[in-house]
């Protein structure tokens, strides 16, 4: 028998081998396997004192969710051998701890944890690659060595995220070994809006997710691989729609819309679909997507059951809330009685986990939290109401703050981001209107005190104020840009514009283009509103990430790009400081503005629904 012969024959009994033997012989072993999983955790390191939620039908305040109590939760799977430990991205910017330490709080309390793999969110790259790579580091410190995967992210070598070759920081996947069955996890960055709303390098390539991920697979199933986990930063209902575009995928564990899956009607929470939700792919075989909600307030568990063919024949789990052992209800501790009845009421459900945080974590907290304690102490004036959060009218984002409850319904929007608007043409002394993105803002604000805390969670990125001069025709163009950018581009919904001194009616049942009418400037010293004209030229105060052309702002782009602006080297989050310290020093809270200063006046949704005026 000649050399190669034998080496063919070799080759073929190995494959035969690998696949069981025979047709009929099992080509994997059945198993299963849990994932263990969090996102969108956005520095959001310590815990929500005070939460409402619905406990057998009463309002109770609960201490949701904190890093420390993730840890704790992750470390309640230290000693099984199927769990896969998953960050579906979105880590850092959004508080304190990122402003202030730049990652290293983060990468330390992720430590705690030692997760499996983790994707790249859009929000990484708030500061470019450069601040991506500070943060990276901070992990690489560790002893975890998470992977960071992202399997359509690849940096230009000689960049800060690949000095020597592009995947220095960045692999396409990792794998996991469960039972002696390889399981493979995929990661994707949403392309379109991480280019468009965060500051990538221009030399970062951001290929097509479903691209990427279908080669991933395809590459390593020739390798005998065949479960495929993709952990996805890009929304869920993209990851729903990935699911139908890729065969052999079995899971896809999601981040980036801060979607609470699973049924929590009876906390008073609503959520965005079943968890885990159950689609098909493109082999008409099911995928089991999954989510768990926000700012480390819910841990999901996705159990996975693998056939003899390698393929899902059964998915099942929970996200469940986490919460301390501790209640109020009407501001008060409750009686001892009461306490033992709700712990009992919650360890009936799912929905919700009672856990201490972890001791470790907690003293590293603490090391943090005294540094940023004395910045959050700093008080800065008073809210005399709740002021919601909505990034397009007729959805909220406004879930458990007293006084939100029905601010999904009315067509005026976002209360905080029209006062940050309006801050923004308070702090311009030459600005005829003020433009600024849903998604910049980050918090809904509830009645009381005020703080920089408040300041740095509500506008927690690095952007300044810059005036520009623009047409009329060209302000309502960029109006159309933002919300085309959502409406029919598929960018995040954070592009949607508010305003202050600019006001509209906004149909976007319609085309773009007839989606903005009836426009009205307010004069800034008669407070007179009269029709915007369309060749008048007006000089607009905004942030410089959408004045570059960001978030869909393109109309605005060609004009920064041509250096017509001027940059007043302001951050926009000193901007807001400013006004709530002015209103203070007058003797004023901060309440919603007069009805007629929005700038939504009616809205018709998407869907032709009139929304309600008030």
């Amino acid at each position: 028998m000649k050399p190669h012969t034998s080496l063919l024959l070799a080759l073929s009994v190995a494959a035969l081998t690998a696949c069981g033997g025979g047709s009929d012989a099992p080509t994997f072993p059945p198993v299963d396997v849990t994932v263990a999983h969090v996102n969108d955790t956005h520095s959001q390191l310590a815990p929500f004192a005070d939460t409402t939620l619905k406990i057998d039908g009463v309002d109770t305040q609960v201490e949701l969710g904190g890093f420390a109590r993730l840890t704790s939760a992750f470390h309640s799977y230290a000693n099984r051998s199927d769990v896969i430990k998953l960050h579906a991205g979105d880590a850092i910017t959004g508080t304190l701890y990122y402003t202030l330490f730049k990652g290293q709080a983060d990468a330390d309390l992720m430590n705690t944890v030692c997760f499996d793999a983790m994707t790249l969110g859009n929000h990484e790259f708030d500061d470019g690659d450069a601040g991506l790579k500070v943060f990276l580091d901070h992990l690489r410190a560790g002893s975890c060595q998470t992977p960071i995967v992202a399997a359509n992210v690849t940096p230009q070598v000689g960049t800060p995220l690949a000095s020597q070759r592009s995947n220095d920081y960045i692999q396409p996947y990792t794998l996991r070994t469960i039972q002696g069955v390889r399981v493979a996890v995929i990661g994707l960055t949403i392309q379109g809006k991480t280019t468009q709303s965060s500051r990538p390098l221009a030399t970062t390539v951001f290929e097509n997710e479903a691209t990427a991920a279908q080669r991933t697979i395809d590459t390593l199933k020739a390798q005998g691989v065949r479960h495929f986990v993709v952990l996805s930063h890009m929304g869920y209902e993209a990851d729903k729609a990935l699911a139908t575009q890729l065969t052999d995928v079995d899971a896809i564990v999601g981040g980036d819309s801060h979607s609470l899956l699973g049924d929590f009607q009876a906390f008073g929470l609503s959520s965005s679909g079943a968890y885990p939700t159950q689609v098909t792919n493109k082999d008409g075989k099911p995928v089991c997507v999954a989510q768990a909600w926000e700012y480390a307030k819910a841990i999901g568990e996705l159990r996975l059951r693998f056939n003899d063919k390698g393929e899902i024949s059964a998915c099942s789990g929970q996200a469940s809330l986490l919460v301390g052992a501790n209640f109020k209800r009407g501001g008060s501790a409750v009686d001892e009685t009461t306490q033992a009845a709700i712990l009992s009421s919650l360890q009936r459900s799912p929905a919700v986990r009672v856990i201490n945080p972890d001791t470790a974590a907690s003293t590293l907290l603490k090391t943090y939290a005294d540094q940023v304690a004395v910045k959050k102490a700093e008080t800065i004036g008073t809210a005399s109401q709740a002021l919601c959060l909505v990034r397009v009218p007729g959805t909220t984002r406004s879930a458990g703050v007293a006084g939100c409850e029905s601010s999904a319904q009315f067509a005026r929007g976002s209360d905080i981001t029209q006062i940050v608007a309006e801050a923004f043409l308070a702090g311009s002394l030459a600005a005829d209107v003020a433009v600024q993105n849903a998604g910049g803002v980050r918090i809904a604000v509830a009645a009381g005190t005020l703080s920089m805390d408040t300041a740095f969670t509500l506008l927690p990125f690095t952007n300044v104020l810059v005036e520009m001069k623009v047409t009329g025709q060209q302000l309502k163009d960029v109006l159309e840009d933002a919300a085309s950018g959502h409406l029919d581009g598929g960018l995040s919904d954070g592009g949607h514009p508010y305003a202050a001194g600019l006001r509209w009616d906004l149909d976007m049942s319609q085309a773009k283009g007839a989606r903005f009418s009836n426009l009205e400037v307010r004069d800034r010293q008669t407070g007179t509103w009269s029709n915007l004209s369309l060749v008048k030229v007006y000089t607009v105060a905004t942030n410089d990430f959408i004045a570059s052309g960001k978030d869909g702002y393109t109309s605005f782009g060609p004009i920064y790009a041509s250096g017509n602006y001027v940059n007043n080297y302001l951050l926009y989050t000193q901007t807001f400081v400013d006004y709530v310290q002015a209103q203070t020093a007058l003797g004023q809270s901060i309440s919603r503005p007069a009805r007629g200063d929005y700038a939504h006046k009616t809205v018709i949704t998407k869907a032709g629904v009139t929304l309600a005026a008030d």
